[in-house]
């Protein structure tokens, strides 16, 4: 039959067999292998959120999107992808874009130190002329998607890839889940919220309770968080000594050893920087009198 039509009909159809054939890997090309982005530094923009923001690595700024995880929207904001996020932590649309804020000022915090990113380069949707890429991010704390659902802060959806060195997506996907049972099991982050029903309205809503924030690290089995916000607590009290923290220099690490600060409220004193003295802190949103009894003493 081929025989039968004009050479231009054979020639489109031959090279379209041809292209049938290619691996879609192989057409890809540098998407195919992975690559780590080292020493990355997180780039300020109003579109940054929990699982998406701009990054520098060396000269090149990427606009790097999480695999496995979703965040709660914060920016371009979609009602129905709004209904949609509430309904799978069981909270209402107020309290799931709460829920959004505290994971951007999160990966805020995670991010304010160089990090990497493992990817293939290979392109996230998006109407960015920044160029879009999907990628796992490491911090010195461990991965940071499973750190957002560690913490309550995420749902486990979207685009996923076999982490590098496994045949699979499942093992990801597995210990995603157990972390995400777990954060359930503390009830933490927008585990935590009291249930309500979406009613379209402005209801009152209350803040997680970030003080029980926890963090997963590179050598944690995919079975267990790596420490518990008791464990965490009492480490602090151990490590931090009264008047040794300098409130203009200090890390956040550092910040969050001190009892009562913990990743988001170590975030808003960095932002606030510089102070004149540690006297400035009850200036912080979120540091009230009572607060500011409590860490005050820990500051030079």
């Amino acid at each position: 039959m081929i025989n039968k039509l004009p050479s231009p009909f054979v020639s489109i159809i031959c090279c379209a067999i041809w292209l049938a054939t290619l691996d879609p890997g192989d057409a890809r090309g540098k998407e195919k292998d992975w690559i780590t982005l080292d020493n990355c530094r997180l780039i300020p923009n109003e579109a940054n959120d929990g699982d998406s923001f701009h990054v520098r690595a060396n000269d090149t700024e990427y606009l790097v999107r999480l695999y496995f995880v979703d965040a709660p929207e914060t920016a371009g904001i979609s009602a129905a992808r709004l209904i949609e996020q509430a309904e799978y932590f069981g909270v209402s649309v107020p309290q799931v874009i709460e829920i959004g804020l505290d994971a951007k000022r999160f990966v805020d915090a995670k991010l304010s130190e160089p990090f990497s990113v493992v990817t293939r380069l290979a392109g996230g949707l998006g109407r960015s002329k920044v160029q879009r890429i999907y990628g796992f991010v490491r911090t010195n704390e461990g991965d940071l998607g499973e750190q957002l659902v560690a913490n309550g802060l995420a749902r486990i959806h979207g685009t996923t890839a076999p982490a590098p060195g496994a045949s699979s997506s499942a093992d990801e996907r597995e210990k995603l889940a157990q972390l995400e049972s777990e954060a359930k099991r503390r009830k933490v982050g927008g585990w935590g919220m009291t249930e309500q029903p979406f009613n379209g309205g402005s209801q009152s809503h209350s803040s997680p309770d970030v003080s029980r924030w926890i963090s997963t690290t590179p050598t944690s089995s995919s079975s267990a968080v790596a420490t518990s916000p008791s464990e965490l607590k009492n480490r602090s009290k151990e490590k931090t000594h009264l008047g040794n923290i300098d409130v203009n220099t200090a890390t956040e690490k550092e910040l969050t050893t001190v009892p009562g600060i913990g990743h988001v409220l170590a975030a808003r004193i960095i932002a606030a920087r510089p102070f004149r003295s540690a006297d400035d802190l009850k200036k912080v949103s979120g540091i009230g009198d009572k607060k500011y009894a409590q860490i005050r003493p820990y500051f030079q």
